[in-house]
């Protein structure tokens, strides 16, 4: 590291794209980031992973975007050397999903000695893999809803007992890859004739497959964290997302990203009691998986009750995500929360902590 160039402006490498089905929106964060960035203040680099996994040089910069199409890094572009990325002081994984937000990146970089935004190893593989982060917060007393996880040879193995277990869950159920994200191949099941194809779908995605008891007609509301710079986390306000037409029976990646059907209501109409029970467990939740940084948690309201539904421990990161808006609504905009991220990473060390 170069002691005089962290001295004055620390370089900052961003890495976004990557191998993940959500590849497109990790090039969306990346340019929304780099545009609030100071680059009087820092030494700002790009790298991009394409489709296939090459690191490259690229700028995540997409003037003019097509409606219902997410960008990708160009694989013809020029590979990087890897001391692009180990000369910097500090490292912003972008990245959604396997390949980037699971630990894979992560470990990697802390091979390497570098530091970086976010979530540690056993952090981010936890908060990435839906059944080991509901074994954490049961754990961590979180309720959740009651759910059937299935491993990959379990389902060809021995399908009939699989069906049966799921069955006793009860109508509607839902189907979701274990370790993926902005609800990339999550079907829901409301016949049981469905439910063979939905686990196939899902395993498309990943071998190990998650069913969940569906809430019906509860709601789906989120807080974000961000640590201090002494490691103390705080919750933003609670935020609630709503799809808007019904081509949708849940909050798909189609409705998140591509054709404008849902809308993320900040702040929540909740009374202040039930605001701050689900700023309480979003807090709980962090501290239960170990996560550093960042995270946005996710819940499920129905009348009083309330579950836990995940962690995502790299959330959508674009000015109209979720988690910025959250924390704007808290009084923390988009710059200032990118600001503040960079300056925890820089101040953390790398190895056991």
């Amino acid at each position: 590291m170069n002691a005089s160039r962290s001295a004055s402006r620390p370089r900052v490498c961003l890495v976004y794209g990557g191998r993940s089905s959500e590849h497109g929106v990790s090039c969306l964060t990346a340019r929304e980031v780099l545009g609030v960035v100071d680059p009087e203040r820092y030494d700002v680099r790009a790298v991009g992973i394409t489709r296939s996994g090459r690191w490259v040089e690229a700028t995540p910069d997409w003037p003019e975007l097509v409606a219902g199409q997410l960008p990708e890094v160009d694989e013809s572009a020029p590979e990087v050397p890897w001391e692009t990325v180990t000369d910097s002081d500090v490292v912003f994984p972008l990245l959604h999903g396997p390949w980037g937000e699971d630990g894979t990146l992560q470990g990697l970089l802390e091979l390497a000695g570098v530091r970086y935004v976010g979530a540690g190893v056993l952090a981010s593989a936890v908060g990435m893999d839906k059944v080991f982060a509901k074994v954490v917060f049961a754990a961590a007393g979180l309720p959740q809803v009651p759910y059937v996880a299935i491993d990959a040879a379990a389902w060809p193995g021995d399908r009939d007992r699989v069906e049966a277990r799921v069955r006793a869950l009860g109508l509607p159920v839902f189907v979701k890859p274990s370790r993926a994200g902005s609800s990339s191949g999550v079907v829901r099941v409301d016949a049981w004739e469905e439910l063979a194809p939905a686990i196939e779908k899902a395993r498309d995605f990943d071998p190990k497959v998650l069913v969940e008891a569906g809430k019906v007609g509860a709601r789906e509301v989120e807080c974000g964290i961000v640590q201090a710079l002494d490691g103390t986390p705080e919750a933003s306000v609670v935020g609630e997302v709503q799809v808007l037409h019904d081509a949708h029976a849940f909050y798909d990646f189609e409705a998140k990203y591509l054709d404008g059907t849902s809308a993320n209501l900040v702040p929540a109409d909740l009374s202040p009691t039930v605001a701050d029970r689900i700023r309480a467990y979003a807090v709980q939740a962090f501290q239960a998986i170990g996560g550093e940084g960042l995270a946005r948690v996710d819940f499920f309201l129905d009348g009083d009750e309330l579950v836990i539904n995940e962690i995502n421990t790299m959330p959508g990161f674009t000015t109209s995500s979720m988690f910025p808006l959250l924390w704007e609504a808290t009084g923390v905009s988009y710059a200032e929360l990118v600001e503040r991220l960079i300056q925890q990473a820089l101040t953390r060390p790398v190895g056991l902590r």
